[in-house]
């Protein structure tokens, strides 16, 4: 009973540096800006008021920005978990010539970084009159590095599963297609959590792309209506852009406890077998 006492205290203790931050974002957003740069600072709000809540709506079309970053992610992570379920299946299960080669040459899309090739992306879209849309947001994650990654994760996991399975499926009838959608899918379920955070986390903080693609304060997404709250001099104001930053980690928090245990466990299957 002490040596559980012993490290629940360590993993409070442990706990206090990534939560810490979490909780001053939420705190500092009720407070006045006064109150901000009080000293010595307070951990709890003296005079705590929604006024930086009513400001992030009324200064900028928050909402609409919020449902812009919440419609794409939601849409490259459903397109994400298709095209990796797919590809991490054929990686794993169909055999044919090449296959070693063609998985390294995908994944070697891992290592080039972003900056590298929004030019090219971005004279492409040009050309398709995609700019200024959400299309380059949900085709550049969907078929770049992020679903790279989730091929390799969905790769892996695909490769634990018993050959017996399949076999099983096959003297019932199945096809290809189908041991896929009828066997191997449903117990993937790990796999496809770890996907889902990873896929939706990285969509909901794309940042680079937005400022890039994107010229209409209506189609922003968060992360760029996040740099917009300035005075008249340019300055940050600090209570309004933290409670608009406290509003942009709900999903993530939210979606993250739902999905926390298919996520670490998707995460350990991942390395069983190479």
């Amino acid at each position: 009973m002490k040596l559980k006492l012993l490290i629940y205290g360590v993993l409070l203790v442990c706990c206090v540096p990534f939560v810490f931050p979490i909780w001053w974002m939420a705190t500092t957003s009720l407070k006045p800006v006064a109150e901000i740069f009080a000293f010595p600072p307070s951990l709890l709000p003296g005079s705590p008021t929604l006024d930086a809540y009513r400001q992030v709506f009324e200064l900028q079309p928050f909402g609409r920005q919020y449902l812009n970053s919440l419609y794409i992610a939601l849409v490259v992570t459903i397109g994400t978990l298709a095209v990796s379920a797919l590809a991490g299946y054929a990686f794993a299960r169909v055999k044919f010539r090449g296959a070693g080669v063609v998985f390294v040459v995908v994944l070697s899309g891992l290592l080039v970084p972003n900056e590298v090739t929004i030019i090219p992306l971005y004279r492409m879209f040009d050309t398709f009159g995609l700019v200024d849309t959400h299309w380059p947001l949900i085709l550049i994650p969907m078929l770049g590095a992020p679903s790279v990654l989730a091929t390799f994760i969905m790769r892996q996991f695909f490769i634990t599963l018993p050959t017996e399975l399949e076999e099983a499926g096959r003297v019932d009838g199945l096809g290809r297609f189908g041991l896929f959608w009828r066997v191997c899918l449903p117990l993937a379920r790990p796999a496809i959590g770890a996907v889902s955070i990873f896929t939706f986390l990285h969509s909901w903080n794309l940042y680079l792309e937005p400022i890039v693609f994107l010229s209409s304060k209506q189609k922003f997404t968060v992360p760029q209506a996040l740099t917009q709250y300035v005075d008249a001099y340019g300055g940050p104001m600090w209570n309004t852009q933290l409670a608009a930053a406290t509003l942009s980690a709900l999903p993530v928090l939210i979606i993250f406890v739902l999905a926390q245990r298919q996520f670490v466990e998707g995460l350990a299957q991942t390395g069983l077998k190479g």
